[in-house]
């Protein structure tokens, strides 16, 4: 899988560029602050249906602005899809998929990305919403039906947290008991959903891991997951559980049991990653954790994810880039982010493009820093080549 054109009108800092990506390694070099990370988080939303660095999608369209459109085409098996998303500022996005309207959770269908950025080192460090949303993502891409089933279990659990909140902590009435009843059913059956996919993409996972860390950190270090749930295997014990906590759901007004509450651990040598690995070894863990997605999706039936590695190599060592550079090249397309090129290893260099302010300014195998065009006699140093902006002021909405 692979995408071969981005273009974008009002996204972030963008008021309007088009590039083109090539297959293999691509990457888009500037100074910090320029627009490098704009652009693959718009593949990233197309991907999973949000951003990876803002919770709303307020903040991705350009300032003064009430929409932004994103529109990529896509390789996969020889077959194209067009994708055109339009966010707004109010009202609801909307999406096509070779112009035809699509639900925004079905996009995953049609574009697989795995992205490592340096927010994921809270993968690691931070608290357990994090990595849920990343065994949920993840499962997704597998199975993007999943994406409804997420939906529909945050709906229940809305529902149920408000019904818990407005009942008395002394006693429901039997209207109130009747309607929690109902919810309780709904959390039972899509909570043990969600928890029964979750147990099986950690199983899956967890080879992947192992051999993902050895790769990139180049030692023995043993990288373990598991899954930490207080679910109850079956549905009948799972009623028996929200019945024995529901004095507490009541006086706590939340709902204390499901897969909502779910942590994936990860152990490095037998220990607890997020107390006891150093910087160096949190950052091995979570590139093992986007590596090991990776691979999890090649081997499955889409073929390879398009990787994103997103200001990454800056905050690695000599060794470190390396092997991930050679772990990542085998995939079939691999975008890269980075302020100074030459940290990033030669084999990833194949295809740049230079970012500067929001502007595409160069692309191509042979595109080099200004102070080699500098030296070029045949060049004016005062010019730059723009290459795909469109100078258009406004663009077609997208029909939902």
């Amino acid at each position: 899988m692979r995408v071969s054109r981005l273009a974008l009108t009002d996204f972030r800092n963008y008021r309007s560029a088009d590039v083109a990506f090539e297959p293999g390694a691509n990457l888009l070099v500037g100074r910090n602050g320029q627009g490098k990370t704009n652009i693959v988080e718009s593949l990233v939303w197309i991907a999973t249906g949000s951003s990876h660095r803002v919770p709303t999608d307020v903040a991705l369209i350009r300032a003064g602005e009430q929409r932004a459109i994103v529109r990529c085409t896509v390789t996969n098996d020889e077959r194209s899809f067009q994708l055109d998303v339009e966010l707004n500022a109010k009202g609801a996005n909307r999406a096509q998929a070779n112009g035809n309207g699509v639900r925004i959770r079905d996009l995953p269908r049609y574009l697989q990305a795995v992205l490592f950025s340096p927010e994921d080192l809270q993968l690691v460090r931070a608290d357990p919403a994090g990595r849920r949303r990343f065994l949920d993502e993840l499962a997704v891409m597998r199975a993007p039906r999943l994406a409804g089933v997420h939906s529909d279990l945050d709906r229940v659990l809305r529902q149920r947290n408000s019904l818990l909140k407005s009942a008395r902590a002394s006693r429901l009435r039997e209207d109130e008991l009747t309607t929690l009843e109902v919810w309780d059913g709904r959390l039972v059956e899509l909570g043990l959903e969600v928890l029964r996919t979750r147990q099986a993409l950690v199983a899956d996972l967890a080879p992947h891991v192992a051999e993902a860390y050895r790769v990139v950190a180049g030692d023995e270090h043993r990288a373990e997951i598991a899954l930490v749930t207080n679910v109850p295997a079956d549905a009948e014990a799972f009623r028996a559980l929200l019945a024995q906590r529901r004095r507490d759901e009541l006086d706590r007004g939340v709902s204390l049991v499901g897969p909502h509450r779910d942590d994936l651990e990860l152990q490095l040598n037998g220990l607890l990653a997020r107390h006891y690995a150093s910087h160096g070894e949190s950052w091995s863990f979570a590139l093992a954790l986007r590596l090991a997605s990776a691979q999890l999706l090649r081997d499955g039936s889409g073929g390879d994810p398009v990787m994103i590695l997103d200001d990454v190599f800056a905050e690695l060592d000599a060794g470190r880039r390396q092997r991930l550079a050679e772990a990542a090249g085998g995939f079939e397309q691999v975008l890269i982010t980075a302020a100074v090129e030459d940290d990033v290893p030669e084999a990833l260099r194949d295809h740049r493009i230079r970012i500067d302010a929001g502007v595409v300014v160069e692309a191509g195998a042979a595109a080099r820093t200004p102070v080699e065009r500098a030296g070029d006699p045949d060049v004016d140093p005062d010019a730059e080549a723009v290459v795909g902006v469109d100078e258009r002021a406004d663009a077609e909405a997208v029909d939902g």
